[in-house]
């Protein structure tokens, strides 16, 4: 009896097959993961707000930017690795995806329908004027 209380008492707060080495490494995966996710974000505004960088270039620079937040978000927040044990984690990812372009698209499938179907702002004007 004394043996299965030294079990209990020695985990602590750790839940079964948890140690305090991989308690550890997630959080400095974690530490890691936010350091890099401040660091681009810093870099996003520096890019944005400042006149250094090639103007037209802005626009490219912030999308790879989004691209490697994207990244580092779903490796070391979300855990999204191409493990097998990830399969389900990748497949709800990839819904996730085509819900998200599906309104986006539909969106813009929407207004420039609603622009194409405008009045002209000449005849906007006639009927004001009257």
């Amino acid at each position: 009896m004394a043996d299965t209380t030294q079990e209990h008492t020695h985990g602590g707060d750790t839940a079964p097959g948890d140690s305090r080495e991989e308690l550890l490494s997630s959080l400095k995966a974690y530490v890691i993961g936010l350091a890099l996710a401040i660091i681009l974000t810093a870099t996003s505004f520096w890019a944005a707000s400042t006149h250094v960088l090639w103007q037209p270039g802005v626009p490219i620079g912030l999308a790879v930017l989004a691209v490697a937040q994207m990244g580092v978000h779903l490796v070391f927040f979300l855990h999204i690795t191409t493990g097998p044990d990830n399969t389900n984690n990748v497949l709800a990812l990839a819904f996730g995806v085509l819900i998200v372009f599906l309104v986006v698209a539909g969106s813009l499938w929407i207004m420039a329908n609603l622009r194409a179907n405008m009045m002209p702002l000449e005849m906007m004007d006639l009927h004001h004027q009257r």
